[in-house]
């Protein structure tokens, strides 16, 4: 119970203390951070300094720790915000501020930056483990700026840190047990984005073209730009081509994929066929069932024909030959059998027949 009345008390404490230096969920994570004030910080609580034990224990419960970190943050990118989020995380009560230097300082000392400084103070602001921007950031830090802005620890990453004549600007912080180390994130920084960019500088210049902006604006010659523009042209071409060549292929491929397709239905189709046609049509198939059960039927249905050479079964009956004819009167005779004349030889047997009575005529006178 005890231990639940301090932790009550404990956040009642936490819930009395300004907004400004509460940990947990704040203000920034719903707007953009605040900048730190010219005068520095003011708090109604009496700031003591803290060990890096105390620091880690979560301890004075009254107020958060104040960790300060700084740089150019130029190009603000996941390598920054990653070494924020651990100084962010570094103790369980932490109220961090950013340090940003501005254009003059980081010109003299450093070198050219792409972005204003401006452009990198609101970029901080919007980082999400940010809770105070302190702008226009000294270089080397003294003793009168922590004291000023109430700095508990410093962080950053542990390499030395050469610039302005010293081997590791950070050395008195280290010495005095107010540093934090943070870890670098491999593979991206500053200096490696705007190499790749001087890298591959023409195809961004003709990006840029092609987006819009001037030579001028660009700083690019007369002969470039109609160099950049060709060569957009002809990329574009060869993306045209490109394009066809694949709509091309996937419009044969689909052609290809149906005609398989119909020919595997006419293959199964033929073969339906086939096979009800041998049910239909073949030796043991239904037609010939047909036939023969149709042929039982007829046969059954009329009567049976008279076989070859038997009397004709017409209704016209043949006179009855007499018993006393004689079988050669019965029988036909030559000349019955004999084929039938023609007209001519008829009338030649007429006259032939006159003749001789003629002259039978004149013998017996």
């Amino acid at each position: 119970m005890a231990g639940k009345r301090r932790g009550r008390g404990r956040d009642r404490e936490q819930r009395q203390a300004p907004q400004s230096q509460r940990g947990g969920p704040r203000r920034a994570l719903r707007e953009p951070a605040a900048f730190a004030k010219s005068t520095g910080f003011e708090s109604e609580v009496p700031h003591e300094k803290l060990t890096l034990a105390q620091a880690r224990r979560g301890t004075p419960a009254n107020r958060p720790v104040r960790v300060y970190a700084d740089g150019i943050f130029d190009l603000f990118h996941s390598g920054h915000a990653r070494a924020l989020m651990q100084a962010k995380n570094v103790f369980p009560n932490t109220y961090l501020m950013v340090g940003v230097c501005s254009d003059e300082l980081t010109h003299k000392l450093k070198g050219y930056t792409v972005m204003t400084e401006d452009e990198r103070y609101d970029a901080l602001r919007h980082c999400r483990y940010v809770d105070e921007v302190v702008r226009d950031a000294p270089w080397t830090l003294n003793t009168e700026f922590l004291k000023k802005h109430k700095i508990d620890f410093v962080a950053h990453d542990d390499i030395p840190y050469t610039s302005a004549g010293s081997e590791d600007v950070y050395k008195h912080i280290k010495e005095a047990g107010m540093f934090v180390a943070t870890e670098r994130t491999e593979g991206i920084s500053t200096s490696d984005l705007i190499t790749r960019i001087v890298r591959d500088y023409d195809i961004y210049v003709r990006r840029n073209l092609q987006r819009g902006y001037t030579a001028r604006e660009l700083n690019v010659g007369f002969i470039n730009e109609k160099k950049y523009r060709l060569q957009n042209q002809v990329d574009k071409m060869k993306e045209t081509v490109r394009t066809v060549e694949e709509k091309s292929k996937h419009f044969v491929y689909r052609v290809e994929e149906k005609s398989q397709d119909m020919i595997h239905k006419w293959e199964e189709k033929s073969r339906e066929f086939i096979s009800n046609f041998l049910e239909l049509f073949g030796p043991d198939g239904a037609w010939h069932a047909i036939q023969e059960r149709s042929g039982r039927m007829l046969q059954a249905l009329s009567p049976y024909s008279s076989p070859r050479g038997s009397p004709s079964s017409s209704p016209t009956r043949r006179r009855s030959v007499s018993p006393d004819s004689s079988p050669a009167s019965a029988s036909p005779s030559p000349s019955s059998l004999s084929p039938p004349s023609s007209p001519s030889s008829s009338r030649k047997g007429k006259r032939s027949s006159r003749k001789a009575s003629a002259t039978n005529g004149r013998h017996a006178k």
